[in-house]
């Protein structure tokens, strides 16, 4: 068992699934797989479950019975992280648009140079997005700036979604009062983190739009973002944000 678990939600990653699979457990350090399936109808899970007899040790499945969203999954994810004794959990996607190779640099930054929640960049040196249609890339890009005026966090790239965790800022995150589900969890996280003193270094990568499957993005999960920034510097102010008692 490794000290590192990826954590890859999925709906509707036929496509893609084993090739990313594949691909993280041939990096040159260890890293355990946890799969959370949205009861994909396209056999995604199929997929995982025969990879499984291969990677029995590495590879886990959970698999809900819905749709139920991004946020949820994690959670889901970072609950079952933590009752394992991972010291380091990761967000990743399963289309390729994090590079699987950069795992490593995200855990070089929390393992060795003293970062508690490592943030895969795509605008800290620059605009490193490839692929996405230039409309897009000025939503993410102003909608990062936003929130870096609304919250007072110095990150760039707020809204990535390619992150790596030590145990100790999952423990501190009271993971049942997350309040998004979508676009405003990735920023609720780590503004979350921001808050209760963690440090967070962002580690520049290539964001590359995926090639196969389907995007999940959506004019509501946009929505939830701006609106749910607003609330978060609400219940800052007063002083709603608190630690997990036992933490």
């Amino acid at each position: 068992m490794s000290d590192s678990l990826v954590i890859i939600p999925t709906y509707k990653e036929k496509e893609n699934i084993e090739a990313i699979i594949r691909a993280v457990f041939g990096l040159s350090m260890p890293f355990d797989i946890l799969i959370i399936d949205d009861n994909s109808p396209d056999g995604t899970a199929d997929v995982v479950k025969a990879l499984q007899r291969d990677f029995s040790k590495q590879l886990f499945l959970i698999q809900r019975e819905g749709k139920l969203g991004l946020g949820t999954a994690y959670i889901t994810g970072f609950k079952w992280a933590l009752e394992r004794n991972y010291e380091y959990v990761f967000e990743m996607d399963a289309d390729f648009s994090h590079n699987p190779n950069d795992l490593i640099r995200l855990h070089k930054a929390c393992a060795e140079e003293g970062a508690d929640l490592a943030v895969g960049s795509r605008y800290c040196s620059g605009v490193n997005v490839v692929n996405w249609p230039m409309g897009r890339v000025m939503m993410s890009y102003f909608a990062s700036k936003y929130v870096r005026i609304i919250t007072g966090m110095k990150i760039h790239d707020t809204t990535a979604g390619f992150v790596c965790y030590r145990r100790k800022v999952l423990q501190t995150i009271n993971l049942d009062d997350i309040r998004f589900k979508g676009y405003a969890f990735q920023v609720e996280m780590k503004y979350l983190a921001y808050c209760f003193g963690f440090k967070i270094k962002e580690v520049s990568i290539i964001f590359i739009n995926r090639v196969f499957g389907e995007s999940k993005m959506s004019s509501g999960i946009f929505t939830e973002g701006v609106f749910g920034v607003l609330i978060m510097r609400i219940r800052r102010m007063f002083g709603l944000i608190k630690k997990k008692t036992n933490a």
